[in-house]
């Protein structure tokens, strides 16, 4: 958000010569800007999820609409925050329209209610379904490992979206699809930063168009769902291309390095440019010339500058730690979720519980005032 406001120009670190800032530094630069700018607008729920932007937003992307997040929490701050300072979010973990998985997805349609699913399901399965769904769907009600009753059939129906559902998400590790990947490009207004949800994290998206077009004669896209969409008109130009801004540290000492495009969804063909957008010559270093999601891989980089030899061995653990790290993003949102499941089913049979008291309450004063005797 600080980068896209920087580059719009909304804020200014002075001094120009200043390399660092801290957070504190920063968020303030952020908040004094939504108060200038909003004067008449209630800003108090941007406002109070700024402290907790320092680690991480919940955010809950839409599977059918990158444009589109629900609110992960009560007042839904996040979005509220993004809403505030004009900046479009956008996402590409879009599900193809055209595939299997797409009906259940269009049912299920966020994150958070997909996770919440898949959690149902566990519970169905007496926690069988997390560890191995390949043998849930093909164990009858009446085996000894299948659950102690039959599934009715809203339940069946859960598990087995819930097994589409995590397929999806298994095979979406990174949070982008290619159809999410191919949608922004074709749709994605050129040259206006805006903030870009993967990997569970925020970063710069920029469609660079050296010849932009003229979006006012463009027409809006067929069934958008609204026509004031910042996605609401697709943008042919065969010289452009999507960047994300480079903002990894192992780069500071690479001036010629900063943008990085945007070709696949797992970061594997991505290639760096400058400033002007043209090819860059990095300076050397032990991280020189690797993606951001390949940073890790310090030993093959000395590897191919030395002799050009790949070690397999290092090439695998790079790979092995980077899917261990979208593993555990994606595992700590998960027990979130589990928890407020169980919190709201705790809840409920307090509730129940307590209705069941009054009821025998009752039953008892109605028992009472039926054996009462009057003279």
């Amino acid at each position: 958000m600080g980068n896209i406001l920087i580059l719009r120009g909304d804020i200014e670190v002075l001094p120009r010569t200043r390399q660092n800032v801290s957070y504190e530094f920063l968020s303030q630069l952020v908040a004094e800007y939504l108060l200038t700018s909003s004067p008449d607008v209630d800003i108090s729920a941007a406002l109070s999820i700024m402290p907790y932007t320092q680690r991480g937003m919940d955010l809950n992307p839409v599977f059918t609409a990158a444009d589109s997040f629900h609110p992960s929490g009560s007042a839904g701050g996040e979005l509220k925050l993004f809403e505030q300072v004009n900046i479009p979010l956008l996402h590409g973990w879009l599900v193809d329209p055209d595939s299997t998985e797409a009906p259940v997805l269009k049912r299920i349609q966020d994150y958070d209610t997909a996770v919440t699913l898949i959690a149902e399901a566990d519970h169905l399965t007496n926690g069988r379904f997390v560890v191995d769904d390949s043998t849930v769907l093909s164990t009858s009600p009446g085996d000894t490992a299948s659950p102690h009753r039959e599934w009715t059939a809203e339940e069946l129906q859960k598990v087995q979206d819930a097994t589409v559902v995590r397929r999806f998400l298994d095979s979406t590790q990174s949070q982008l699809t290619y159809h999410g990947l191919f949608y922004l490009a074709k749709f994605l207004p050129p040259n206006q930063p805006c903030a870009l949800f993967r990997n569970s994290h925020l970063s710069v998206l920029y469609k660079h168009s050296p010849l932009a077009a003229n979006s006012s004669n463009l027409p809006p896209i067929a069934g958008s769902s609204s026509s004031a969409s910042y996605l609401n008109h697709a943008h042919h130009d065969e010289d452009a291309a999507l960047y994300t801004l480079v903002t990894d540290q192992v780069f500071l000492n690479e001036p010629s390095v900063v943008w990085e495009r945007l070709e696949d969804v797992d970061g594997g063909w991505s290639t760096f440019v400058d400033s002007d957008f043209v090819k860059s010559s990095p300076a050397g270093g032990d991280f020189a010339g690797q993606t951001a999601e390949e940073a890790l891989r310090a030993f093959e980089a000395m590897q191919n500058q030395d002799n050009g030899i790949i070690d397999p061995v290092d090439l695998a653990l790079a790979r092995q730690l980077q899917a261990e790290e979208q593993e555990v993003a994606q595992r700590e949102r998960t027990l979130r979720m589990w928890q407020k499941q169980q919190r709201d089913l705790q809840r409920q049979q307090q509730a129940e519980q307590q209705a069941a008291a009054e009821r025998e309450r009752q039953e008892k004063k109605e028992k009472k005032k039926k054996d009462c005797i009057i003279m």
